[in-house]
């Protein structure tokens, strides 16, 4: 039917015809068109029902969360066998964040086959970048497991995968690296056996030592990127290597580094370096004679790159490599000295019941002089402190610097957590088992964002005023008037 136009009148006649309210009746009164009311309760019962059940409702937010959130990872596990690149490396990517945020033992020690299966699968057919996430979620797999038998089973079945990536030149570099780095973390937390110990920096040495000098004077042609990757994972198993496989390295090794250190890579000299500071600080632990012949000429060499200042090396490059050299050069310095000394001491007090008070007279002095010397060089290291919660750890020796440095590039921001919660971590850097605190303790713990502004705009303050004594030279134009 056409709709048909109205004037204006009629329109709103009509109008108003069709909302005219019909009067209210007694068949409308009835049960089914009245609304429903609830009576009021008293105030004080629910506030007693709230106290008793807010426990109750906390707890089955968490078992909730908790459930979705292992459903979650359920999902992650299964992608990693899908057929699109795209999502496999999407779930390594959520594996990798969670495992390095959360402790899941329990979810990942029922699943380790599967987990396993699922990375040796992704290093096998994946791309260069799916091959680099899976490499690190194995390590995330070990760190998560601990040093036991499941993450020892975890290690020896990925690692002649491993071996085969890194040992490939036709493989991605930045692939073989990811691989060096990880495959040494792994056999640093599951490796039981020395042999297994023993073939992994094998591997890895066989990389790296392409770059020593030869006997013409040229350095070795592998990529120098893939060079600095396995010396630092060859540094990080020197740290758990027996004294039994310590004489032979000192012998090959100590001999062939500071051929590095002219290399014209600064990372690769920095390595180099902090590779030598470590195995000379091991040398003091572990043999009260251990001399090296070529002291002079190494000190010489170190002091250049202490003190480097040539224009033709990037500022920023100068700048990293004379700080770190600076500590190396102290290790060293403190090392040759300190072994000195007690040869001397050692070689006096065989002749103190032969030339009597005079022998312990100059012993007293020889111990007064390696005193003060020990405390000018004693910061041949200088220490980091490290807060996580209400706890700190201090970086005070090469060992420690180079493991913190290692788990702290694979952990990111989960690093501090797991110092916190993993017993693992923890019984790697000495801090004894995890402490039990409460959600209270924890929040009083924890500094305000205003209040860390304040501390930081404070320390700024006084390192700009402390910076600034040294850079006016104003200061001194009275003297010259």
């Amino acid at each position: 039917m056409p709709y048909r136009w109205l004037p204006t009148d009629e329109r709103w006649k009509k109008g108003r015809q069709q909302r005219a309210v019909q009067p209210f009746s007694d068949e409308d009164a009835s049960v089914e068109t009245m609304s429903h009311c609830s009576s009021f309760s008293d105030p004080t019962s629910l506030a007693d029902d709230g106290t008793e059940t807010d426990q109750t409702v906390e707890d089955l937010d968490e078992e909730t969360s908790q459930e979705d959130y292992d459903y979650k990872l359920r999902g992650f596990i299964d992608s990693t066998f899908d057929k699109s690149a795209k999502i496999r490396l999407l779930a390594l990517e959520g594996l990798k964040s969670a495992f390095a945020s959360k402790l899941l033992y329990d979810f990942i020690l029922e699943r380790r086959v599967t987990l396993t299966d699922s990375i040796e699968r992704c290093l096998k057919k994946g791309k260069s970048e799916e091959q680099c996430v899976a490499a690190q979620v194995a390590s995330l797999l070990c760190i998560q497991l601990g040093s036991s038998i499941e993450s020892e089973e975890v290690f020896k079945s990925l690692r002649p995968i491993f071996k085969t990536i890194l040992t490939d030149k036709s493989v991605c570099v930045q692939t073989r690296r990811a691989c060096a780095t990880n495959l040494a973390i792994c056999c640093y937390v599951a490796a039981d056996d020395i042999e297994d110990l023993h073939l992994t920096m094998t591997y890895l040495e066989s990389i790296f030592t392409a770059s020593y000098q030869k006997q013409d004077k040229t350095i070795g042609v592998s990529p120098a990127p893939l060079d600095i990757s396995t010396l630092a994972a060859w540094t990080l198993l020197l740290t758990i290597c027996p004294a039994s496989l310590m004489k032979k390295i000192f012998e090959i090794h100590l001999t062939k580094l500071p051929c590095l250190l002219s290399c014209g890579d600064v990372d690769m000299r920095i390595a180099a370096g902090e590779t030598l500071a470590l195995l000379f600080e091991l040398s003091r632990d572990i043999y009260d004679d251990f001399e090296y012949e070529d002291m002079e000429l190494l000190c010489c060499k170190l002091k250049g790159l202490a003190t480097d200042g040539n224009k033709y090396r990037a500022k920023t490059d100068r700048k990293k490599q004379r700080s770190v050299f600076r500590d190396v050069l102290k290790t060293i310095e403190y090392c040759n000295t300190g072994m000195h000394h007690l040869a001397s001491i050692q070689a006096m007090s065989d002749h103190i019941h032969v030339r009597g008070p005079k022998i312990i007279q100059l012993l007293q002095a020889s111990l007064q002089q390696f005193g003060e010397k020990k405390q000018l060089l004693d910061g041949d290291f200088d220490p980091e402190t490290i807060t996580f919660g209400p706890e700190c750890m201090y970086i005070d020796s090469w060992v420690k610097k180079r493991t913190y440095e290692t788990f702290k590039e694979l952990l990111a921001s989960g690093i501090r957590f797991h110092l916190q919660a993993n017993e693992f971590v923890r019984s790697v850097f000495e801090l004894g088992p995890p402490l039990l605190l409460d959600a209270a303790t924890l929040k009083a713990t924890k500094t305000s964002r205003v209040e860390r502004h304040f501390y930081n705009s404070a320390v700024c303050k006084a390192r700009t005023k402390a910076r600034n004594k040294f850079r006016d030279k104003r200061a001194d134009i009275g003297e010259y008037i």
